[in-house]
């Protein structure tokens, strides 16, 4: 079946770009398994890298492996080169010392009795200055042998070449890179499609730093491009306004190159939430949102969240001030909380980023304080049945749908304490901060699309 011109189930595994933590960003988009179902589905898993290569095609391996000898034959080269004309300076200088040896060996030769005591102690003076050549001689022996080997390489590199080019045939090496490219390119369009899906799975816990106290909360930006790698970290969950901003990933594991904000209110609780330049955060004591601008490092707005608890009123089971706890997915930004007209079970509000108006309230009917954390995933809120170890992610409701079940999905709580769990829609990952150590999964989601044909 031509898989571009079918109906297909695409699992995602949301693939991350780090360093030493994420997937490699030099492998190529791959497919972890492959089948048909049925009715003919095309059903595979794909994870996708954060920038691709045609790395791993064999040729280009065999590439690289040439690049690197001929960068090691010019080294060769340049050594050799070097040697040579230091040598070269060294024989001028001697050169008329060499011509007065020459000389005196001629008149000797020509007239042995004109070598008399004093002149043979001069001539022997003038060999004893020139004994330095003889090494010099030796190097040039040794650099002759080394030009051989490199002849050798390359010849052999040569075959090399002309190897690759018959394996090749009548394609010509960057016409097949092109066509990858034209390929990854129709994926990623089609990837784009799976902007949303169902949770079937969270990856083992990836951890990026062990920092700060048991508990806190670490992200970035949710909705700024992926070129803009900074990343904030807010230690403690009450009465805190120290925001650390870090310039990059790598930086944050370091600890190292972070700038310092110092907010006007202090926090409550660790539901914050980075969105398009802004940090949104409880204050303290209140049910009051704050949007605090990065750039300007000033208010831009504050508004109450009418009838929210705080200060531990509906807290999540594991406490701290946790009763109101912002995110944001695919679809924007929302407030996770309760009310006590609710009877305690958990609501969710859809906010307007600018005013911080609620657009929509569901009431989804879970407890609140039987929750460990929460996320929201493409308009879909998944709760965990615990912040300690054994926890596992137990009910989601859909507001697009307004319904909800129970859900079974595992996930390892390597440190037994969560206190942050918040999904990221750029980068398809889950952050949490456990135990005061900073860890990230991956997830895996699930939909049914349609692709364009040829």
């Amino acid at each position: 079946m031509h898989l571009f011109s079918a109906m297909f189930l695409l699992v995602m595994l949301a693939a991350m770009s780090s360093e030493a933590i994420y997937p490699s960003p030099e492998e190529g988009w791959q497919i972890y398994s492959s089948a048909q179902d049925a009715d003919g589905k095309c059903i595979c898993t794909v994870v996708a890298p954060a920038q691709n290569m045609c790395n791993r095609d064999p040729r280009s391996r065999q590439l690289r492996q040439l690049m690197e000898k001929v960068q090691n034959i010019t080294q060769s080269m340049e050594l050799l080169d070097l040697r040579t004309n230091r040598d070269l300076q060294y024989v001028r200088n001697t050169e008329s010392l060499m011509k007065s040896v020459d000389v005196k060996l001629k008149t000797a030769s020509d007239n042995p009795r004109s070598l008399n005591p004093k002149s043979l102690q001069e001539l022997k003076d003038k060999v004893t200055q020139l004994l330095p050549l003889l090494p010099v001689l030796e190097q040039y022996k040794t650099d002759a042998r080394q030009i051989s080997r490199v002849r050798e390489e390359v010849r052999n590199l040569s075959l090399v070449l002309m190897a690759i080019q018959e394996e090749m045939g009548a394609y010509d090496y960057e016409e097949l890179r092109h066509r990858v490219l034209l390929l990854e390119t129709r994926l990623h369009s089609c990837m784009q499609k799976l902007g949303c899906g169902k949770l079937t799975g969270v990856s083992n816990p990836i951890t990026i730093r062990a920092s700060g106290s048991r508990f806190g909360s670490w992200m970035t930006d949710t909705m700024i491009p992926s070129s803009d790698n900074r990343v904030w970290s807010m230690d403690g969950y009450f009465k805190g306004r120290r925001v650390l901003e870090y310039r990059t990933l790598n930086d944050f594991m370091k600890g190292q190159n972070f700038v310092q904000h110092l907010l006007p209110h202090p926090w409550a609780g660790t539901g914050h939430v980075v969105y398009n330049g802004s940090l949104y955060y409880n204050k303290y004591q209140s049910n009051i949102i704050i949007k605090y601008h990065f750039r300007s490092r000033s208010v831009l707005v504050q508004r109450s969240l009418s009838g929210a608890g705080y200060n531990n009123t509906f807290p999540y089971s594991w406490g701290g001030s946790s009763d109101i706890d912002l995110m944001a997915d695919e679809n924007g930004l929302w407030a996770v909380y309760t009310t006590i007209p609710n009877a305690g079970n958990i609501v969710i509000s859809r906010l307007e980023p600018q005013s911080l108006e609620v657009l929509q309230t569901w009431d989804t009917g879970f407890p609140k304080r039987s929750a460990g954390e929460s996320f929201m995933i493409c308009s879909t809120l998944y709760v965990t049945n615990s912040h300690l170890a054994g926890a596992k992610i137990y009910f989601a409701y859909y507001t697009n749908s307004s319904s909800y079940e129970y859900t079974d999905i595992p996930f390892h709580n390597q440190y037994s304490h969560i206190s942050m769990m918040d999904y990221n829609p750029r980068e398809r990952v889950l952050y949490t901060w456990n135990n005061g150590h900073q860890v990230l999964y991956n997830v895996t989601l699930f939909q049914v699309i349609k692709t364009a044909g040829d």
